[in-house]
């Protein structure tokens, strides 16, 4: 028997849409929730979630 559980949102800790498995592996999957409409890229492996930090966007200068 699998064990399933929700993917918490890392920014406000509540359930997403996307259930995991213990045999599930995500890289750089955007997981959206739903409550505070947030985007965040995720890694999953063995249900350990990583939060990916995206570096901010600089502005051109001419």
């Amino acid at each position: 028997m699998c064990k399933y559980e929700w993917i918490l949102c890392p920014v406000c800790s509540n359930k997403t849409r996307v259930k995991i498995g213990v045999n599930t592996v995500l890289e750089n999957f955007p997981i959206f929730c739903p409550k505070c409409k947030q985007e965040t890229i995720i890694n999953v492996r063995q249900l350990q979630i990583s939060v990916i930090k995206e570096p901010d966007a600089k502005t051109q200068s001419r």
